[in-house]
């Protein structure tokens, strides 16, 4: 497999994989100074939150599994927030919204990735919050230096119409695009996050800077008030597991479309074999996206407003039954593919204890709103709802949307192999499947699997599937001759998910990462 002349990264003593080198090069920090995986991971997604605005913010949601070597366990933590109680179908209509709309206040959920931090940090950190989130503070103060992404999204930003004043006064100083190595500094951050880091989790949900957020909501019309940031907590789930020939792979439970991928997996295992690349490979994968994004949009949504029945969807008797639909000659009707701005990151301690944890503003810049005076952006999760008075996503008060945040976890024979995850909004469960399938079936080693032309299906034609511009010639004609209507895009799409992993050897301890080139990222370890 050609690479970009990255190796696998390789250590015993502990790894961290994220998609900026600051970020991951925070998170070895703590695990040298003896933190826990957890520790690491709240450490460098601060730092995330900070240098990486269009994707992420303390203003997002963050969803984590996490096992624990010591007790051989694997816990999975929601941190995603709820719609305001007050939240009306029939308001947003009123003011002429046809669907959710996807920029402003109105499409603002309540935000969990602090609250999550803070619980992580009490069931499985050893360090104190001030030093976890001391470098992302220190960035935000001193300045960081623009990367070539950031710069891409600043300048596709700048003509968006939905974002104030203060936010480009923030993000555009002096009115113009930070070049490229550029220092951005974001002092008004460095502040709320040196606050939360002081003061605890209260000053962003019953203090101060909630304080802050229910006057910018009640300034722009919205409907969030106190009782919604104060009542928030995160909630500690099981993960979903499936087999897949071998390997046990945790996705995390609705609301999170994590059982998406398991369905994918499910009816992939049915497929015959074929070299890799071809379209004899691509087509049945394809197809397996389709028809189990079919059944995520009829099933999942919060399970605090339906009946879902997970253990039916992950089945091999159901995919069995969902396999008749396939194929192998023709293309199938697919859906829409929104993509999704968000970070996802990992780590592995010397311990044996494993963090996979993604956190997101869903769109890039999120809603575009900034709390007042603290330069916090505010996701844009709700704009995942539906005004569809059927819908099993419909906007309700107080519910989680369905999210496409999805962190993974891999296991073999009961012990661990390695977080898996990636960013990309309906993106990620397609890149769980081929990362997974790739490691499995094809052997890749991590930076491999990571650095395979990848494909994403789903568009404004119901057959198209958009393929990086590495996949051979004759993969593209033999999916075009089975009715698939096929893009080539970049080699390297910055827009097919950033993935990173991490892998831990069973029997000697080796650690093996990979990071995605499409984003900033590094696998570091020692």
């Amino acid at each position: 497999m050609k690479r970009t002349g990255r190796p696998t990264t390789l250590a015993f003593n502990g790894m961290v994989a994220a998609p900026h080198s600051l970020a991951s090069a925070a998170g070895l920090a703590v695990l040298r100074e003896g933190g826990s995986a957890a520790d690491a991971v709240i450490a460098a997604n601060a730092v995330l939150t900070v240098i990486y605005p269009d994707q992420t913010s303390i203003g997002g949601d963050c969803f984590l599994i996490y096992h624990e070597a010591a007790t051989g366990k694997t816990a999975a933590l929601n941190g995603s927030g709820r719609s305001p109680k007050a939240a009306d179908r029939e308001r947003l209509r009123s003011l002429g919204h046809a669907s959710m709309p996807s920029r402003g206040i109105h499409s603002v959920t309540v935000p969990g990735t602090i609250d999550a931090w803070f619980a992580i940090n009490e069931r499985f950190g050893r360090m104190g919050m001030d030093r976890l989130l001391a470098p992302a503070i220190d960035y935000a103060r001193e300045g960081f230096p623009v990367s070539p992404n950031l710069h891409d999204s600043l300048q596709q930003a700048q003509s968006h119409r939905w974002l104030d004043e203060t936010f480009r006064s923030t993000y555009f100083p002096g009115g113009a695009v930070l070049a490229v190595g550029a220092r951005m500094r974001l002092p008004e951050l460095a502040t709320s996050l040196e606050r939360i880091a002081n003061e605890g989790r209260n000053v962003f949900y019953s203090g101060e800077v909630g304080a802050r957020l229910i006057s910018t909501s009640d300034a722009l019309g919205g409907s969030m008030n106190a009782d919604d940031l104060a009542s928030h907590r995160a909630e500690w789930v099981e993960p979903v597991y499936a087999d897949y020939r071998g390997v046990s792979v945790a996705e995390f439970p609705p609301n999170s479309q994590g059982v998406t991928a398991l369905v994918e997996l499910n009816l992939a295992e049915q497929r015959g074999d074929a070299s890799w690349g071809s379209a004899d490979h691509l087509h049945p994968l394809i197809e397996s996206k389709k028809i189990a994004f079919n059944v995520r949009d009829q099933y999942l949504t919060d399970p605090a407003f339906a009946q879902i029945d997970i253990e039916r969807l992950v089945s091999k008797s159901f995919a069995q039954e969902l396999w008749k639909q396939y194929d192998p000659a023709h293309a199938g009707i697919g859906n829409a593919a929104l993509a999704g701005d968000t970070v996802y990151l990992c780590a592995v301690d010397a311990d044996g204890n494993a963090a996979s944890i993604i956190q997101s503003i869903y769109l890039d810049f999120g809603s575009g709103v900034l709390i007042d005076g603290t330069g916090i952006v505010l996701q844009c999760r709700g704009a995942y709802f539906s005004l569809d008075e059927d819908h099993p996503n419909r906007l309700e008060g107080g519910k989680r949307p369905l999210h496409t945040l999805m962190p993974g976890m891999l296991f073999r024979n009961g012990a661990l192999l390695g977080p898996i995850g990636t960013q990309g909004g309906d993106a990620q469960a397609q890149v769980h499947l081929q990362l997974i399938t790739n490691l499995v079936d094809y052997g890749m080693d991590p930076q491999q699997a990571i650095e395979a032309p990848r494909w994403v299906a789903g568009g404004r034609d119901p057959r198209s599937v958009g393929l990086e511009g590495r996949f051979a010639s004759s993969t593209i004609k033999g999916l075009a001759d089975r009715g698939h209507v096929v893009s080539v895009t970049d080699d390297w799409n910055i827009h097919f998910g950033h993935a990173q992993m991490i892998l831990r050897n069973q029997e000697t301890g080796l650690l093996q990462g990979g990071a995605d080139p499409r984003a900033d990222g590094v696998a570091i370890g020692f």
